[in-house]
Order: structure tokens, then sequence, then C-alpha cells
């Protein structure tokens, strides 16, 4: 059991989503950074479904009411379980009463505190997401408040020492100069229906994260698009990462809330292998798109594929090794 102690608003209950309703006008939800739930869960233990506490305002105090076995990921944060620092990326072990603080961020926007077992909400439409817009899922419905009570597994072992390099170390580095966010996207089904000045603007241009930006998309600001004529779309589905712009010319890239349906011109998609980069860049920061292939675009999947198997394997190493010495803990990183 987990007591929240401190909390902002915007904290959710978060898994990987609810796919299979978009055709009923429910979105899929689920947390903005699918790679750190991803590690998270493959450090603990846990089966890909489990959930978390999405965090994107802090401080966040929690205390552990029973033995609970813990990662953060997402952030580089400064973290500490009672007085003791510890580490971001990492397993520890907390003993009954221990009270977990998370500071803001030094680099990343969305924390993901995962659990031995998962955080054990209902599941509602196979899914234990919170559903803002629906005001289901997750704590019923709504962001987390001091005083909620969390049920979890309690820890199987005292498991700590072991953790993971955060992604953004290891796989490519799409950011070139340290302070853009470089997303590799996909022309759109629309493209063709903005001005040649408008394409290539488009990407060559740096965008900022404007404060207008939620969980539903990110709103960006720079000099607005035109279309070669004046068009009327039906509707279409929407998925995350696709690049749709308003009548303002400024676009907007959905995320995990997004709408189900829009009708705004789309002039591109960003691959899903870089959507994590996106979420987790702050509201300011300056993003650049980079024009792909599809080809090239479900090809970038591999390397974050090869570091999640090699992660596998270091835990599956580390826990074998822990029973042959009967509990006694080794230290490894993946």
């Amino acid at each position: 059991m987990i007591t929240i102690l401190e909390t902002a608003p915007l904290n959710t209950i978060q898994d990987q989503g609810r796919p299979g309703y978009r055709n009923l006008g429910v979105g899929s939800s689920g947390v903005m950074d699918s790679l750190a739930l991803e590690i998270g869960n493959i450090l603990l233990g846990n089966a890909p479904e489990a959930a978390c506490i999405e965090l994107q305002t802090y401080p966040f105090v929690i205390r552990f009411d029973t033995p609970t076995s813990f990662a953060i990921t997402g952030i580089e944060a400064t973290l500490t379980l009672d007085d003791r620092p510890v580490l971001t990326w990492s397993v520890e072990t907390a003993a009954p009463g221990q009270v977990l603080r998370v500071g803001i961020p030094k680099t990343g926007a969305r924390a993901y505190i995962c659990v031995e077992g998962g955080i054990d909400v209902p599941v509602v439409l196979g899914s234990r997401s919170t559903q803002l817009r629906g005001g289901f899922g997750g704590m019923d419905g709504r962001f987390l408040e001091a005083g909620d009570e969390l049920a979890t597994k309690p820890a199987s072992a005292s498991l700590s020492g072991y953790g993971a390099v955060p992604p953004a170390r290891v796989l490519e580095n799409q950011s070139g100069d340290g302070k853009t966010v470089l997303l590799r996207a996909v022309p759109g089904a629309d493209y063709a229906r903005f001005t040649p000045e408008s394409r290539e603007r488009f990407w060559d241009q740096g965008w900022r994260i404007t404060p207008q930006s939620n969980r539903v998309g990110y709103r960006l600001s720079g000099t607005p698009l035109t279309l070669l004529e004046r068009i009327e779309l039906r509707s279409y589905g929407i998925i995350p990462g696709i690049v749709q712009v308003p009548p303002a010319g400024e676009p907007i890239v959905q995320l995990a809330d997004a709408n189900t349906a829009g009708g705004y011109p789309r002039i591109a998609t960003v691959i899903e292998a870089d959507l994590w980069r996106l979420s987790q860049a702050r509201i300011g920061t300056s993003i650049r798109f980079v024009e792909c292939s599809h080809k090239t675009g479900i090809a970038a999947q591999q390397p974050i594929d090869s570091y999640l198997d090699d992660l596998r394997l270091m835990v599956a190493h580390y826990r074998a090794s822990c029973q042959s010495r009967n509990g006694t803990n080794s230290r490894g990183t993946a």
C-alpha cells in the first residue's frame, strides 16, 4: 500500500493504454513516455500491462505502508527515501513507513513511479489508465490527491543495487546541439496541400512548445504554415504522433490523450520511435522535424528493441544470481 502525502495537479495512474476503442470515441490514454514505463516494468519483473504513477508536476511525496520494490524512470532528479538519496532508473526496496520524495527534474519532464506488481486499481475497458475526459480509470478518472491510498503488491524480495542506463544516453542522439529536440517525421496525407514555402519551413524552422500544451497534444509556435487553398476535410481517425495544422497555421502534435477523430490538415506524423523524446520535452523547448521515409521510421524501432532485450537479459541474470546466492544482492547495469 502507498499513501500519497503531497502532490500537485496533473499526476495520474497510467499504463500502456487502452487500445481497441477508438472507433467508439474512447481514446487510448496511457503513459506519455511508453519506453520509460517499459523499462521500469522490466527492472521490476512486472507484466507489460502493469500500471504506474505518471508525474507531470513536482514535488511528489509518498509513504510506503508495506515493503515495496520500486523504480523511478523518465527523468533525472533528486530523490530521497527518508533522508537517504536514491537513484533514478534503479531498483530499491522501501520498508514500511519510509517516505519517498521526488524533486523537480534536472532533465526530462515526466517521471514514472513503477512498483513491483504494478499499481492495483480497477481495470476499465482493458486498462488501468486514467481517462480524464471520460472520468474513468485510475483513481475514479481524476488526478491524484493527497491522502489517496494505492494498493500495491508486497515486495517478494529485497531488490536493490541494479538499474538501467537512461535510453537518452545510449540510443542514437537526435538532438545535435543539445538544445533542440530533433524528431523524425513522415510527410502526412495532406502534405501536398500546403504551399511549397510552408513545406520547406515546416522542416527547416525550429518550433517552440507552448504553455497551451498538455497530454492531448503539444501546441507549437513559429512562423505559420499556409495552404494552397482553403479546404474542408472529412473527419478522420487520429493517433499519437499526427501533426495537424489548424487555421492559425501553427502545428499541434497529437499525444497520448489525443482526440479519436479530427479534421485539420495533416502535414506529417512523428515516428513512434521518437515519441518518447517529445514526451520528455518541457514547455518552451525548441523542436525541429526531420523528414524520413516509412522504411526509416520502422527501422528506427530496432535500436530500442535491442536496448530492451539487453535489459531483460541483465535483469534475468541478476535475479538468477540472487537466487543462487540465497538472496544476496549483487550490482548490475544494462
